[in-house]
C-alpha cells in the first residue's frame, strides 16, 4: 500500500500547465533544474488556488442549502386548510323537468279519457 494520500498527488494537467508557464517565462542561461523548481513552485501555486476555489464551492453550496431549506420552512402552512366545495344547481333544469312531467300526465290523462 501506498505510505502517500491521493491529495499529495498533482494531477498530470496541473503539471504540464505549470512547465508550460515556467518554459513561457524562461530567460536565456536559465538552467533546466532552474525551470523545474520555478515549475514546481507555479504548480504549488495552482494547487492552492484550486483548494481555495473548492473551500469558497463548498461555502456557497453550504449557504444555498441553509437558504433553500429555511425558504421550504417558510412556505410550508403550519395549518392545512380543508377545502369545502358547494355545488349550487340552477333551477331552470329542474322546472323544465317538472313541466315536462306534467305535460306527459294531461297528455296520458287526455288520451285515457278519450278511449
Amino acid at each position: 500500500m501506498a505510505k502517500y494520500s491521493a491529495k499529495n498527488k498533482v494531477s498530470q494537467a496541473t503539471q504540464d500547465e505549470a512547465m508550460k508557464i515556467a518554459r513561457g517565462t524562461q530567460k536565456p542561461g536559465q538552467t533546466k533544474e532552474q525551470t523545474k523548481l520555478i515549475a514546481q513552485g507555479i504548480q504549488k501555486g495552482i494547487d492552492q488556488y484550486k483548494k481555495q476555489q473548492k473551500a469558497k464551492s463548498r461555502e456557497l453550496d453550504k449557504k444555498l442549502k441553509k437558504t433553500t431549506a429555511k425558504l421550504h420552512e417558510s412556505t410550508e402552512p403550519a395549518v392545512e386548510v380543508k377545502e369545502v366545495v358547494l355545488y349550487k344547481q340552477h333551477w331552470l333544469p329542474w322546472l323544465l323537468l317538472v313541466l315536462s312531467w306534467i305535460g306527459f300526465g294531461t297528455y296520458l290523462f287526455i288520451i285515457s279519457e278519450g278511449i
